[in-house]
């Protein structure tokens, strides 16, 4: 893919449907999963991202037997029981935060063993300092730099249990982490959250997919402890089939794009009874004035000929943060300010997404207001030939090439370019290809 991609507008209202791939949070917890269960797990509609792979690699280098086809978009893992085959090992964890989060949970809970693991430049800026430190509470024995981040050197002699608590504010995949792995400690874990997370649904995702992987329901009284019981195996779906659900985040730029350029999208196979919170963007859309309708195909969103303009909002998205960029991206064309709050913490995740977002749409003429914890868009006129830059980072791409399908001049030339559109290859590869089969969707005579 070039270097820089200019985004070519499209000219009228569309009608038409996507497919899409399998969701990342799903593939990698499923993999994790799949490995400590015994016996084999086949996921089907597996996602193959930058992510995924460095997880797949990572497994096959612990010595794992993982299957994946690519074509097929199927993954078979040959789970070990939470045994670790290989007892030495170097991990690239890149800039993938689940990855990174799952894989030194897991080398912990080995037996024995010494696991090295490092990434990115990005990656080694990235907190992991209230896994490790949770980790090391329970007898782990992780070496790690000045910043408690990569790159980590683990001595892996297991788990105990007991109780302890774990901070997660800066990102809910340490408790996921941890979770996923309190199985196989020696004896019984009772993890209390300290100071709440960031993102609830994703912990919520994690819980279920345990419980779909055979680890029993538990109760607790207080909402932020969690009590797992040690001793009981991981055991692959009856059928021996995972499916994973199609992405969620990757849905909020379709579901976006009537609001952009009128028409109607149908997102195939997604439903709100899914296991990803991120679905819940699309009451963000219903609120611009986007109307959302789920049926037995999918979910659709729709903006009617005519139809008043879409206004802005404000809205908290602690719960939902990677989708925020969506919105921000696409506020410019909405009536009013939009103002969006709750997202301190994606300072910290592949770029400083709101000192991103704010410094591209400045970029392209917009008023906005930035916060340590918010971002507020005042719309103005859009400032043509914009050159966005994305800071390596996957979302920023994708939200705002949905901008860019805006006619802005009117006939239907490229006005906004977006720079290393490959980044979009950590989730999404084939974005822009599906984003571009819409094209020939556009209703003919509108």
């Amino acid at each position: 893919m070039s270097k820089t991609l200019p985004i070519n507008p499209m000219t009228r209202p569309i009608s038409g449907a996507v497919s899409l791939p399998g969701s990342k949070s799903i593939t990698n917890r499923a993999l994790i999963l799949a490995a400590m269960a015994e016996g084999a797990t086949r996921l089907e509609n597996a996602l193959f991202s930058e992510d995924t792979r460095i997880m797949i690699r990572a497994l096959k280098t612990l010595g794992l037997a993982v299957e994946d086809n690519e074509g097929e978009r199927t993954i078979t893992v040959e789970g070990q029981g939470g045994v670790i085959p290989v007892k030495k090992a170097a991990l690239d964890v890149g800039n993938a935060g689940t990855a990174a989060r799952f894989l030194t949970a897991l080398c912990c809970v080995a037996s024995r063993g010494h696991y090295r693991l490092d990434g990115v430049s990005q990656m080694r800026q990235r907190p992991m300092g209230g896994l490790l430190t949770a980790l090391r509470k329970l007898g782990a024995n992780i070496r790690s730099s000045d910043r408690d981040s990569f790159p980590l050197e683990i001595a892996a002699d297991g788990l105990r249990g007991g109780e302890v608590g774990i901070d997660a504010r800066e990102s809910s995949q340490m408790l996921s982490a941890l979770l996923l792995v309190a199985p196989l400690a020696r004896d019984n874990l009772s993890i209390r959250l300290e100071h709440g997370t960031v993102s609830r649904p994703f912990v919520n995702m994690t819980e279920a997919m345990m419980h779909q992987f055979g680890q029993p329901f538990y109760n607790t009284k207080a909402k932020d402890t969690f009590a797992v019981t040690a001793g009981t195996p991981y055991r692959p779906p009856v059928s021996g089939v995972y499916p994973v659900e199609g992405d969620a985040t990757a849905a909020s730029y379709f579901l976006a794009l009537p609001t952009v350029i009128g028409g109607d999208v149908l997102v195939r196979d997604m439903r709100f009874s899914g296991l990803q919170g991120d679905i819940d963007f699309a009451e963000v859309l219903a609120a611009t004035g986007t109307e959302i309708a789920a049926g037995p195909k999918g979910l659709c969103a729709r903006r009617k000929p005519g139809a008043p303009a879409a206004r802005g909002v404000e809205r908290d998205f602690t719960a939902i943060s990677d989708t925020f960029l969506t919105l921000a991206a696409i506020a410019p064309l909405l009536k009013g300010p939009t103002r969006i709050t709750g997202i301190g913490h994606t300072r910290h995740q592949e770029t400083d997404r709101i000192h991103a977002m704010s410094f591209e749409l400045r970029k392209l003429g917009q008023g906005v207001r930035e916060t340590e914890n918010s971002l507020e868009i005042h719309p103005a006129p859009l400032v043509p030939d914009t050159e966005i830059t994305t800071y390596h980072d996957h979302r920023v791409a994708m939200s705002f090439a949905i901008l860019g399908c805006h006619d802005l001049r009117g006939d239907g030339h490229p006005w906004l370019h977006i720079k290393d559109p490959g980044c979009c290859a950590k989730t999404f590869p084939d974005f822009f290809d599906v984003l571009e089969s819409l094209r020939g969707r556009q209703t003919v005579g509108a």
